[in-house]
């Protein structure tokens, strides 16, 4: 199966192994509604296939893997993350499908990218893989599964300093931090990140679904209070109904530094 929707993604199998290759290179694999739906489909074709593993992956050579959201189709004064949002729904098929998924990486990781790559199972990046999370940037609120993500991945006092400074993450130290579990030359990243999906398709595919579904219930079962997540909540929208926010969004797409006033 080979499936192809241009500025989105190309879908295949090789090998009984799944690839999703993000394919909009003129707006740098930005995740707009369009591409988002094209890869859940590709999931969802996949586990009627029953294929076992599943590699997310830009095209070789790409100094961008993913630039985040499509920033011209966030609305402000209204929740840019809710649970319908096309990034919310990619992240879940992500989580939900019934085998691994392995984050190819080559080149820079935005914002929503970044959070889509470390919500895979796996990541696999070579010496030009970078890796930030910028809501600040944009005066955006991010969502309470999203901040999990990033504390389950790589611990609180890290995505702190990831979320506070907006600042890439080199390879070396994503690493380091639990970002990469391996890191490997750019020649070998294709031939490696394949060789070790064969070898998870080799073993018991029931099995290894169902230790994934135990990770991603594990990795959530973190409870709040309803009292606790309506007050996130509302902290949230005294965010994305703010000045800050509508300005963060205005000056990124007039291509200029926003004038931010924390109100």
């Amino acid at each position: 199966m080979s499936s192809t929707q241009p500025g989105t993604v190309i879908s295949e199998v090789q090998n009984n192994i799944g690839i999703i290759t993000l394919s909009n290179p003129a707006k740098r694999n930005a995740l707009s509604q369009s591409l988002l739906m094209a890869m859940i489909d590709a999931l969802t074709e996949f586990q009627k296939q029953r294929v076992p593993v599943v590699i997310i992956r830009a095209a070789a050579g790409v100094k961008i893997w993913s630039a985040g959201h499509d920033i011209a189709e966030l609305q402000t004064h209204e929740d840019p993350l809710g649970y319908f949002d096309g990034l919310e729904q990619g992240l879940r098929a992500i989580q939900r499908f019934h085998g691994p998924v392995i984050a190819m990486v080559q080149g820079g990781v935005w914002g929503g990218a970044c959070d889509l790559a470390l919500t895979c199972d796996i990541l696999i990046g070579d010496q030009s893989s970078t890796f930030a999370i910028t809501p600040v940037k944009l005066g955006l609120p991010y969502n309470v599964s999203g901040v999990q993500h990033f504390i389950n991945r790589v611990g609180i006092n890290i995505a702190k300093e990831m979320f506070f400074t907006a600042d890439p993450v080199p390879s070396q130290r994503a690493k380091e931090i639990g970002i990469l579990n391996h890191l490997v030359q750019t020649s070998e990243l294709e031939n490696f990140t394949m060789t070790m999906a064969l070898r998870i398709a080799s073993h018991s595919s029931m099995s290894v679904s169902v230790i994934k579904e135990q990770f991603r219930l594990l990795s959530s079962a973190n409870p709040i209070t309803p009292e606790t997540f309506e007050m996130i909540q509302g902290l949230r929208k005294k965010v994305y109904r703010s000045h800050d926010y509508a300005e963060g969004i205005k000056a990124f797409m007039e291509k200029r530094q926003p004038v931010f006033t924390g109100e």
